[in-house]
């Protein structure tokens, strides 16, 4: 592609000299597991995210997992979460053996509905599981209320919003526990699979800590039955040197967002990302809506421009959950979104015009119409 949809060689060039430092410190320690550099990277990690503490894991979906095995949920409970996200959310409860139960979004944010939240609450909820799409975060005051209300825990699914702020607070610290992917492709990516817990509960804390390494805190002494789920050293180097430029990339996303707003606005039935005002996204992506989404992805590629659909398929109609009897649920928003949405490039990396191309074909295809 001409231009791509993401540029992962770029970060790399960019922090080559630290990266390549950061690579050899790792390697001449001869300490490869939960050493110096995770924990390290958890004090910055944490700080960054003003939480108190964090735990290194091995991706964010063990993260989310392991917050709710930390929190005794399992068979019989229930766990609220949303309708339109990337299944890893659902599938960190499923593995819990608890049941999710899914909520449509609202559909200017893509976000879980507050307002429908409290219609799916039953005696077996025990928790509410929040998703930050795209790197904005949901509307956490009335939710966080809903679950004051119930006795409910908030768990944070922060994989897309490393740096995110609601009214001014970071992501990772807005509820009870959050989980974060380092996924290569986040705006805080490693070179490999990684995961971290942020949370401002010791106890939590130290839980997660034991079940990430075989339910130990002691070499062969086994407290309860664990998990292997540890960032590892070189990931967690890795992840140091990146974090010291997270918000100036996320800055970056900022300003390539507010050129396609500006070029795109006004565009019959394209439909922008629309931005609360108590929330500061990160753009991890720029996702518009058009009803004939499949023929402008057509015409992206045609002029060789990298396009995503963030998701083609909704959690409850996946094969996954066939079995389940989520395939007879209707959601219509999500089902509707998952027609519609389609996300452009974005990046801290993307070169001096390239936004501006990405409108102009956008532009011309719409002008065709």
């Amino acid at each position: 592609m001409t231009i791509p949809f993401l540029n992962l060689k770029s970060p790399y060039i960019e922090l080559k000299e630290e990266l390549d430092a950061a690579y050899q410190r790792v390697m001449e320690s001869g300490w490869y597991i939960l050493g110096n550099e995770v924990e390290a990277f958890e004090s910055e990690f944490a700080a960054y995210c003003e939480a108190k503490h964090c735990v290194g894991v091995g991706n964010g979906l063990e993260a989310l997992h392991l917050i709710v095995r930390a929190y005794e949920i399992g068979p019989g409970d229930e766990v609220i979460v949303p309708a339109n996200t990337y299944i890893a959310t659902w599938l960190a409860v499923t593995h819990a053996g608890a049941t999710p139960v899914p909520v449509e979004p609202d559909e200017r944010t893509f976000n879980i509905d507050p307002v429908r939240i409290e219609q799916a609450i039953t005696p077996r909820t025990k928790a509410i599981m929040v998703v930050h799409l795209y790197g904005q975060t949901a509307d956490m005051d009335p939710i966080n209320a809903l679950a004051w209300k119930h006795g409910l825990k908030v768990i944070e699914d922060c994989a897309q919003a490393h740096g995110a702020r609601y009214k001014f607070r970071r992501a990772g610290s807005l509820g009870d526990a959050a989980g974060f992917s380092f996924y290569p492709g986040k705006n805080l990516g490693a070179v490999g699979d990684g995961g971290a817990v942020t949370t401002n509960d010791p106890d939590l804390a130290e839980r997660i800590r034991v079940l990430r390494n075989y339910g130990s805190q002691m070499k062969y002494h086994n407290k309860v039955v664990g998990y292997n789920s540890r960032l590892d050293e070189l990931q967690a180097a890795l992840l140091r040197v990146k974090l010291t430029r997270l918000d100036e990339w996320n800055g970056r996303r900022r300003t390539n967002a507010s050129v396609y707003l500006d070029s795109l606005q006004g565009i019959q039935d394209l439909i922008l990302p629309v931005i609360p005002e108590w929330a500061e996204p990160v753009w991890h992506l720029f996702v518009v809506r058009y009803h004939l989404r499949d023929d402008l992805q057509k015409h992206l590629t045609s002029a060789e421009v990298g396009s995503l659909i963030h998701y083609p398929i909704p959690p409850h109609l996946s094969k996954a959950y066939m079995n389940d009897g989520f395939n007879n649920l209707k959601f219509p928003i999500t089902e509707h979104l998952a027609h519609t949405v389609l996300s452009l490039p974005m990046g801290p990396h993307m070169e001096n015009g390239q936004v501006d191309q990405v409108s102009s074909v956008l532009t011309s295809f719409m002008s065709a119409e």
